[in-house]
């Protein structure tokens, strides 16, 4: 039996049994904001589930086109690895609202799957729900004695809630399940182990191939389940599972759902697929991948979806180009390939999801046009990326920029290839690194350097900043200019120099140089290999003779609060939080310092207070510092100083230690003499920059004290503002409800106005067709008023279709009302016609067939779209 009449003979069984069989959702999902695409059988049906609509037949049965690649059901990284995970499946399912319940539903499924089937009774298995302590719920008995009529007892085996009880969300329908197991194992092997050891325990030849779910129960906000007033059937099953059990088959790759693709492929590469499922074997993996992704990518296209940078594009992209990866790398293909499978795909699924035979061209195209763009980028990243010299498993964000800038390789296909390799990514890097370069671009359209005027023979700058603010002997060596949109600047070097360049986190000095003609403003410090480079605006009228050196003293003590801060903060987090934290970056200015770290989950409320807290007693206790200016690197490392990875130490490093209990780091920053200069640390912020790497900001000394005063000077403000002895808080309280209060009487005054405008309205409805018509614009800026004037008048007009025009917040806007009865005898559905409709307007809406609105962008389109109704119906 093939797949086709495998799938045949699953709707023909439940149309026999009266169940109405409906086409497959589109596998996108464009009107609920909880789902990217359709993930399962049911969501096409939750509206049916949460009482939000009414199913025009209580049975039901279908094929559903299903895609599981991101967010809860992440399985991409194992499509071609392993021989079940698929991203687009096929989801075979029979629903019953309110009518048959588990009796019907199980009775059925042993009847398909024995007598239709085929399948050997003797290796199937059942598992039941077995109950919940704390949720008060007791063993499914009912499904139990069900079974035992069917299968001995031996064969019925009790799960836990994990696996044997469904929950469409936090709230809403719920229940036990019921899943039927096959043991496909050969019978040497059966003999060896009872298959009911296997069930649930990942054994990929003893799997479920159906689960039946018995909704009645309806979970409540605060957790607790109430009965639901009518039982429901949910039921899947995955084709690709059940063809592989009726095929006798040990894989769903090895089926004839699949099998067609990787002959083919076979054949256009000249390589032999050989079934392995081992790292060994790369080429059966880029086969299996080929075979599975032009399924999603194709039918996601057809369905309305483009590749794109963002969204659910994004994930289409992303799979697409996973498979170019693939055929490229392994299978040595350097021709757009993929799109060469789609019409295949499309004769094979023909008769069951027509809409992509129909656009087969279009399709098509899309997916060659998308290839060819990546295949121009790919050769030189990937062969880049096989020479890289990965340290600590983590692709370094200049190297992730390189690729991107470079080799115009795309940063979420360079993501997949570090997930696959066990690399980490630095995002956060990468997006510096990109920031820089656009900087850059922009500066260096119209930049011009020019050539170092030597003034001495100094080759190098002595740098004196840790003990020294100022100098009096300082001689400038070199100067140059550099012309930045046409207007010149200056560089200079200097002998020696108290001013510290930018490196290590720390931003540069800024200062002066004087002597007694003239004063340069130095407005900057950094470093060029190693020259440190003073940035002035304008050069010395006589570069010669000696200069005083001065930096910004109440800047720098900023900075060095700063910088010592974040040494204590960083221990801080490692005793809160763990060993396992490590500093990722930091930047240290003279009003706030902002420190990354590595750690796998948000730093809670209490974590963060305590790691003030410590920091603050640190502060306290005046901690004087311990500096080893220079130290052979061993001696460091026995002294237990943290280093940072990707930094490059000599035989000689400077070492800093705050308490050698508490911390000690290598570091060629400034730093205050002693922690009680610091004053107090204050955390402003803790948020994500990549994955597994946290951000902290904060401030310390004036800037912590600015910080406070500020707050406070913002509480005493809103103090003022009461004139009340009660705190603060309480009387913001009671303004929040005395507002609520108000819209309600509002709302109130609202409704009320909507109604005698509604009974003014109701006279004006004419007969149209066997039922009333009501269209006008109306004076409301509302649109909830104006809905719930449709459904008002609607219940007075009866039979009717009424349409709304109005303007809220400068935006036309249509709100249509069908009544139920023309909704099932006329088959009038508001959602089509307003969307009709919203094209006056120049928008866009939707709905359900009893209700639907619009917007737009052009009110002078309104009343076009009111008289444009009456002749569509």
């Amino acid at each position: 039996m093939n797949s086709l009449e495998i799938r045949e003979k699953f709707l023909e069984f439940f149309k026999s049994k009266e169940h109405k069989i409906v086409d497959s959702a589109p596998i996108v999902v464009k009107d609920d904001p909880t789902l990217m695409f359709t993930n399962a059988g049911m969501n096409q049906f939750k509206d049916y589930f949460l009482g939000n609509k009414t199913p025009e037949k209580r049975r039901i049965a279908d094929t559903q086109k299903c895609l599981r690649v991101s967010g809860k059901h992440n399985d991409l990284e194992e499509v071609g690895r392993d021989s079940y995970h698929h991203t687009m499946f096929e989801m075979l399912g029979n629903w019953s609202f309110g009518d048959y319940f588990k009796t019907e539903s199980i009775e059925w499924a042993w009847e398909l799957l024995t007598r239709v089937y085929g399948l050997d009774e003797e290796r199937l298995y059942v598992t039941v729900f077995g109950g919940d302590e704390s949720e008060g719920l007791e063993e499914d008995n009912e499904a139990v004695e069900i079974w035992k009529r069917i299968v001995p007892k031996e064969r019925i085996l009790y799960c836990d809630k994990k696996d044997n009880f469904w929950e469409m969300g936090d709230t809403g329908p719920c229940g036990p399940c019921s899943e039927i197991h096959i043991d496909l194992r050969s019978e040497k092997q059966r003999a060896e182990k009872d298959g009911a050891e296997l069930v649930n325990m990942d054994d990929p030849s003893v799997i479920e191939i159906w689960n039946l779910v018995f909704i009645q129960y309806n979970r409540k906000a605060d957790g607790s389940l109430e009965l639901l007033p009518e039982k429901h059937i949910d039921t899947g099953m995955g084709l690709e599972r059940v063809v592989m059990a009726i095929q006798s088959k040990k894989t769903n790759y090895d089926t004839d759902i699949f099998q067609d693709f990787i002959d083919q492929i076979e054949k256009d590469s000249g390589i032999t697929y050989t079934g392995k499922y081992d790292d060994s074997s790369k080429t059966d993996i880029a086969m299996r991948v080929l075979s599975d992704h032009i399924r999603a990518v194709a039918f996601t296209i057809a369905d309305g979806q483009m590749p794109d940078n963002s969204g659910a594009g994004y994930v289409i992209r992303r799979i697409l180009r996973r498979a170019v990866r693939y055929y490229y790398s392994m299978l040595k293909i350097e021709e757009p390939y993929l799109h060469t499978l789609l019409p295949l795909l499309a004769n094979k699924f023909k008769d069951v999801f027509p809409e992509l035979k129909a656009q087969e061209s279009f399709v098509k195209k899309v997916i060659l046009e998308e290839e060819k763009s990546f295949l121009r980028t790919l050769e030189g990243g990937l062969k880049r990326i096989a020479n890289l010299d990965i340290q600590n498993n983590e692709l370094d964000g200049q190297t992730v920029f390189e690729l991107y800038d470079t080799y115009g390789f795309p940063i979420d296909l360079t993501n997949l290839i570090a997930e696959e390799n066990g690399w980490e990514l630095d995002h956060e890097g990468f997006r510096e690194a990109l920031a820089e370069q656009k900087a850059r671009s922009r500066a260096d359209a119209e930049k011009s350097v020019g050539d170092w005027m030597k003034v001495n023979d100094a080759d190098s700058t002595q740098f004196v900043g840790y003990d020294y603010d100022e100098l009096d002997d300082a001689t400038i060596s070199r100067y140059r200019t550099v012309e930045v949109k046409g207007k010149p600047t200056y560089q200079l070097v200097l002998n020696k120099t108290p001013f510290y360049a930018e490196g290590g986190g720390q931003i540069g000095d800024k200062g002066t140089l004087v002597n007694d003609r003239e004063t340069i403003d130095i407005i900057d410090t950094t470093r060029e290999n190693d020259l440190i480079i003073h940035h002035v605006k304008a050069l010395p009228q006589n570069p010669a003779g000696k200069w005083k050196a001065s930096i910004a003293s109440q800047r720098r003590r900023a900075i060095e609060n700063n910088h010592s801060a974040t040494h204590l903060l960083h221990a801080a987090l490692k005793e809160v939080l763990g060993t396992h934290v490590n500093q990722k970056g930091s930047l240290v200015k003279d009003d706030y310092l902002r420190f990354d770290f590595s750690h796998m989950q948000k730093v809670t409320d209490d974590e963060l207070e305590q790691v003030e807290s410590i920091v603050n007693q640190r502060i306290q206790q005046n901690i004087e510092l311990k500096e080893d200016r220079e130290i052979p690197l061993d001696d460091a490392k026995e002294a237990g100083a943290m280093m940072l990875f990707g930094e490059k130490y000599g035989d000689m490093v400077r070492m800093i230690t705050f308490d050698r209990d508490y911390s000690v780091e290598l570091c060629g920053g400034c730093h205050v003499n002693a922690t009680g200069r610091i004053g107090l640390l204050k955390i402003l912020s803790e948020t994500g920059v990549a994955a597994g790497v946290r951000r902290i900001e904060a401030v310390t000394a004036g800037s912590a004290l600015q910080y406070f005063n500020s707050e406070l000077e913002q509480l005493n403000t809103v103090r003022s503002q009461f004139k009340s002895k009660l705190p603060v808080q309480e009387s913001v309280a009671r303004l929040i409800e005395e507002n609520n209060k108000l819209e309600k009487e509002i709302e109130k005054l609202k409704l009320a106005n909507a109604s005698a405008i509604a009974t003014e309205l109701a006279e004006k409805a004419v007969d149209h067709n066997g039922h009333k018509l009501l269209i006008q614009r109306i004076d409301i800026n509302d649109s909830k008023i104006a809905k719930t004037m449709a459904y008002n008048l609607g219940d007075k007009l009866g039979s009717a279709v009424i349409l709304f025009g109005l303007v809220a917040n400068d935006k036309p806007q249509l709100v249509l009302y069908v009544s139920q009865d023309l909704v099932n005898s006329k088959g009038y559905n508001a959602g089509t016609i307003v969307r009709a409709l919203a094209k006056e307007i120049k928008g866009g809406g939707g709905g359900q067939p009893q209700f639907a609105t619009a917007g737009g962008s052009d009110i002078s389109g309104l009343d076009r779209a009111l008289s444009s109704l009456k002749a569509s119906l």
